[in-house]
């Protein structure tokens, strides 16, 4: 099985290890990673992956290289932990989901790993291993019926609102809505004060949403980390890309009149008046 699974990782590097954009001390690290690997050299291989990471933060490769040699170890949560950066990057890859899954239900998360599985489509060639999975953890894949305009279910106790897809950011406006952005979706979601739940946006000018803030006025901000910029949405629902060529943004704060935007790839804070 670990033949298998680094055979996948050799064809991935073949293909994007050499993009012009990856720093060449990065492409340095993660070619000595594979080196280690080969060698039996396990602790020397992650922390030349963990390096190549440090050099590119987006280097999904060296990612998976270095979830796939933790798993191999058994390092069951920072495998897991290293998959969740290869999902926020490539949230379609659905190899990737299964071994959220699998490895969710190696933590005894049994739950989580069925969230994981009802990620992937049965168009995937991994939806059979997904439902087999499902099986062997005696877990449901069966997605709930669509609830567009039905109200949130509510936990009594604990005000949880349940059955929402991958959400990431979230923010309020002053007549008590909330608002949720769905990573995978790339939706924003509004539930009302009385727990009825719609769809605010969803526009391909929507791509990988991580936070969301709010100013004085209503407007929405979505840092987009797919596409690089951030969106605004007014109170009527009109999006338009508000700030441009940012480099994976994600975390969003208004202040007076300043938005700030914190940016992965750039390890940056941008600021935009607004």
């Amino acid at each position: 099985m670990l033949k298998k699974i680094f055979a996948s990782i050799l064809l991935s590097m073949s293909i994007s290890v050499y993009a012009a954009e990856i720093p060449v001390d990065a492409k340095l690290d993660y070619n000595q990673g594979i080196d280690f690997y080969k060698l039996g050299m396990y602790e020397r291989a992650i922390e030349s992956f963990r390096s190549a990471v440090r050099a590119y933060p987006d280097y999904t490769d060296a990612y998976y290289n270095l979830a796939a040699v933790l798993e191999y170890l058994k390092q069951y949560a920072e495998a897991l932990s290293v998959y969740k950066q290869v999902y926020l990057r490539s949230p379609n890859d659905y190899e990737v989901i299964y071994k959220l899954a699998y490895i969710s239900s190696k933590l005894d998360d049994n739950a989580k790993a069925a969230e994981y599985l009802k990620l992937i489509p049965e168009t995937s060639s991994y939806y059979k291993r997904g439902q087999e999975l499902a099986e062997t953890i005696k877990v449901s894949t069966e997605l709930p019926p669509p609830q567009a305009n039905a109200p949130s279910k509510i936990a009594s106790h604990t005000g949880v609102y349940e059955n929402i897809l991958s959400p990431t950011g979230i923010t309020t406006d002053k007549s008590g809505n909330i608002y949720v952005a769905t990573f995978s979706d790339n939706t924003i979601i509004k539930i009302t004060p009385d727990g009825k739940r719609q769809v605010f946006l969803k526009s391909t000018l929507i791509s990988g949403p991580i936070s969301l803030t709010s100013d004085s006025i209503g407007n929405l901000y979505v840092s987009n980390y797919n596409t690089n910029n951030v969106v605004k949405i007014t109170p009527q629902g009109a999006a338009s890309v508000f700030v441009s060529k940012l480099d994976k943004p994600y975390g969003l704060h208004i202040e007076g009149n300043m938005l700030f935007i914190t940016c992965q790839g750039s390890n940056a804070i941008f600021r935009q008046k607004l």
